[in-house]
């Protein structure tokens, strides 16, 4: 029986079109015996060209489909006939992809910033007709150019999810609960580890402004090297405008968690930890919770802490209101308003599979 995944990475392979031939031809008409040349030229190549369509939330559709090429340019004819360029091939993308050469992984263009057509790969020109080759000194030429090539490249695609706030956790630390309670989104809920294995999307609406939350799958200590589920999910977080930090207050290791989500964060990326964030204690109903949120709040004392409890209701209001003015401290770069479709989201994601091969 198969789960449902989140395609956010695929390669591909694009090519632009060749150039159309010249064509090598004389007039042949009556009453003109030595008539001139009239080879037309040959049609321009298609382009490769990337846009962003804002009803894509995966790259699920290059998942069937990995080889793009554009049309050829037609060859030129004769009366000066010239051929018909080729039609250029458009390849849709989600918001928040980025573009990266597949063999040195350098970033070729990044649609988190721009939403812009992107052409990638010119067509070939067409090569010239046998009409411009015409002199005083060759009145018949028989000479004609072919057509340039195309250009090709091998891609990376990546997605990073746009969102005004990425919940950042251990394991089971109650970030998709505390999505399901705050928002549309009705993400996998159990009590164990690793429930949650692709990106949840909801939307929170308060004062008649939309916060866009995404529930990042835990992490683990060395996830930016590598370990556990977290490292492939991490560059979600680079998208996110700010950061709420769940810290379990029934697990044991309450004391060092935060210290350690920083870490893996910073390790990742020094752009993360520089993000406006809150630290937030969950599950306060459970005995000894509260004494050990008032541990944590005296441990960081620069920091915004809060404690909840998704189970009685307790500091949701709250943190309702603590959230939206985070988002509104936060960077405005008007991306995340482009995701607020999260039925779309959701309804990709049933269709999708991803390879979890070394999670």
């Amino acid at each position: 029986m198969s789960q449902n995944k989140f395609a956010d990475e695929a390669l591909i392979e694009v090519c632009s079109g060749s150039g159309g031939n010249g064509c090598v031809a004389f007039r042949r008409e009556k009453y003109v015996p030595r008539g001139g040349p009239s080879g037309g030229d040959g049609g321009r190549g298609g382009a490769v060209v990337f846009t962003i369509r804002r009803n894509l939330r995966t790259l699920a559709h290059l998942r069937y489909k990995q080889s793009f090429k554009a049309e050829n340019g037609h060859d030129g004819e004769g009366s000066g006939r010239y051929g018909k360029n080729g039609a250029d091939i458009v390849i849709p993308l989600p918001p928040g992809s980025v573009l990266k050469d597949a063999d040195s992984g350098d970033i070729i263009r990044d649609f988190g910033k721009t939403h812009e057509d992107f052409l990638f790969l010119k067509g070939g020109n067409g090569g010239w007709g046998n009409i411009h080759f015409k002199s005083s000194v060759t009145q018949a030429p028989r000479k004609a150019l072919p057509g340039k090539s195309g250009g090709e490249a091998r891609l990376r695609v990546e997605l990073q999810i746009i969102a005004d706030i990425g919940l950042v956790g251990f394991p089971n630390a109650g970030k998709s609960s505390l999505l399901d309670r705050f928002t549309n989104a009705r993400p996998k809920i159990a009590p164990y580890p690793f429930t949650t294995k692709i990106p949840n999307l909801g939307v929170l609406t308060l004062d008649d402004r939309d916060i866009i939350i995404a529930d990042i799958p835990g992490l683990i200590e060395g996830a930016s090297e590598g370990h556990g589920l977290g490292i492939r999910f991490l560059k979600h977080i680079s998208r996110t405008q700010a950061l709420v930090f769940l810290v379990d207050l029934s697990d044991d290791n309450y004391r060092d968690a935060f210290d350690i989500l920083c870490r893996e964060l910073e390790a990742f990326s020094p752009e993360l930890i520089q993000k406006p964030r809150l630290l937030l204690g969950s599950k306060t109903d459970l005995e000894g919770s509260e004494d050990r949120l008032k541990e944590l709040t005296a441990k960081y004392p620069g920091e915004k802490i809060r404690g909840i409890s998704v189970f009685t209701g307790n500091g949701i209001t709250e943190l309702g209101w603590d959230l939206l003015e985070l988002a509104a401290a936060a960077p405005d770069t008007g991306a995340a308003a482009e995701a607020t479709d999260v039925e779309a989201l959701e309804a990709e994601i049933e269709e999708t599979e991803f390879d979890e091969a070394g999670d």
